[in-house]
């Protein structure tokens, strides 16, 4: 049984890794600033759950705080699971600085306390959004990461190479995970499957940037947390994409909502967005090979279970803002 730090534990992807290795018998001190980066009621509503597991206990503090990491000093760690961030493409343009406190800063102070009390292992969630405007498809993780589009991603970057740096100098094991676009129940609701599953279902304008011909591998949730944990594993230090198998365009992903909804969309085409990338799909070969981890997770039978969770969970997820 080994006793995980993980930062970010109310967020969508800290909870469910969370919930999973408590699952597998460890224990976890989960950490949270419980900020307003979108609606608090939904990381209220996963820390809930959370609270309620033998194993869980939880601190809220910012890790961007030098003095709150300090507080964790005194506690023996396995590893360090920094999926705490400051997320998302658009907003990162309006407040770059917000980005870089949490996104560098806080790795930066991260990395500091496994240097300063021994915890031999980091890992580091980054994201797919890296590989900016014109990747090889599906997309490797020797594709260039040179040329981000928006703060969010230069922010991941420059934690990669704030990771790499720690582990040269003082031998930490990094895993550092490039998450492609994430879906499931309790999802982010600023990112497009729960905002898109929520207008239909409550016969609100469906707003598009663009056409609607963009597209993404969408990873399901379950998929993400199972590689997250594979991924603690000794590496040395390594990069590995994370995606779903399936690509599909914003204009088919409203349509297999409709469907399972039962309900037809009311899509309002806007501009393009400059920060968003017009496609994603994850070459996951080396996390096969390294982790024999690969999506189980259908994109039917993803949407299906947020759609789901949705319907059980709609007097109160209705009024989730959706920005």
């Amino acid at each position: 049984m080994a006793h995980y730090l993980v930062t970010g534990a109310a967020g969508f992807i800290g909870a469910r890794t969370s919930e999973m290795l408590i699952q597998d018998g460890h224990t976890v001190l989960g950490v949270d600033n419980l900020n307003d980066a979108y609606d608090p009621r939904m990381k209220d509503h996963r820390l809930a759950h959370l609270q309620t597991l033998s194993g869980f206990t939880f601190k809220k503090l910012d890790i961007s705080s030098r003095p709150d990491v300090d507080q964790l000093s005194g506690e023996k760690f396995d590893a360090i699971i920094n999926l705490a961030a400051r997320a998302g493409v658009r907003f990162s343009v309006e407040n770059p600085w917000l980005f870089y406190d949490t996104n560098v800063t806080g790795v930066l102070n991260l990395l500091d306390l496994c240097r300063r009390t021994g915890i031999k292992k980091f890992l580091l969630a980054s994201t797919s959004s890296i590989y900016g405007a014109n990747p090889p498809y599906p997309t490797p993780e020797t594709a260039s990461s040179s040329e981000p589009l928006q703060p969010y991603a230069s922010s991941k970057k420059a934690a990669e190479v704030l990771a790499h740096t720690y582990h040269h100098l003082y031998g930490i094991d990094v895993s550092v995970l490039r998450y492609f676009t994430v879906y499931g129940p309790a999802g982010r609701p600023d990112l497009a499957m729960f905002r898109f599953c929520q207008w239909i279902y409550e016969g609100k304008p469906v707003r598009v940037n663009g056409d609607g011909k963009q597209s993404r591998g969408f990873t399901y949730l379950d998929d993400i947390a199972r590689g997250t944990i594979l991924a603690l594993k000794p590496l040395g230090y390594e990069i590995i994409n994370l995606g779903g198998h399936e690509v599909i365009t914003i204009n088919a992903l409203i349509e297999l909502l409709e469907e399972l909804i039962g309900k037809k969309a009311n899509v309002q085409y806007g501009p393009p967005n400059l920060a968003d990338m017009f496609s994603n799909w994850a070459d996951v070969s080396k996390a096969k090979q390294l982790l024999g981890w690969e999506p189980r997770v259908g994109l039917a039978e993803g949407v299906k279970k947020l759609v789901d969770w949705y319907a059980a969970e709609r007097s109160w997820a209705s009024g989730i803002l959706t920005p």
